[in-house]
């Protein structure tokens, strides 16, 4: 009898063990979710080949437009508003430079 509630009591314990073991892992596993999104906006990755047509929609030059706000929106996760300019409303999308110190985003 005496050695059942042992099994019992060390059952339950590695039951309790095993519970708080999985949501420590769950918090951690989000805050490295989290950590992983490089920018500050809030659209998901797949939000952002919409964004970008509708900022390259009156452009001239849609191609090369699409290909550097896709490449923005992916690490920033956020597409300024309309179709020219209001790039402070995304710094990580305003502040990318080029390697001569230009703008990279459209």
């Amino acid at each position: 009898m005496a050695m059942a509630k042992l099994v019992c009591v060390m059952l339950l314990a590695l039951l309790a063990i095993s519970m708080l073991a999985t949501t420590v892992f769950a918090k951690d596993a989000q805050y490295h979710l989290d950590r992983g999104r490089q920018g500050q906006g809030n659209l998901n990755s797949y939000q952002c080949p919409s964004q970008c047509a509708r900022r390259c929609s009156q452009t001239q030059y849609r191609k090369p437009c699409m290909f550097y706000c896709q490449k923005c929106c992916a690490k920033c996760l956020c597409v300024p508003s309309g179709y020219y300019g209001n790039k402070s409303s995304c710094p990580c999308y305003n502040n990318w430079k080029t390697k001569r110190g230009g703008p990279k985003c459209p």
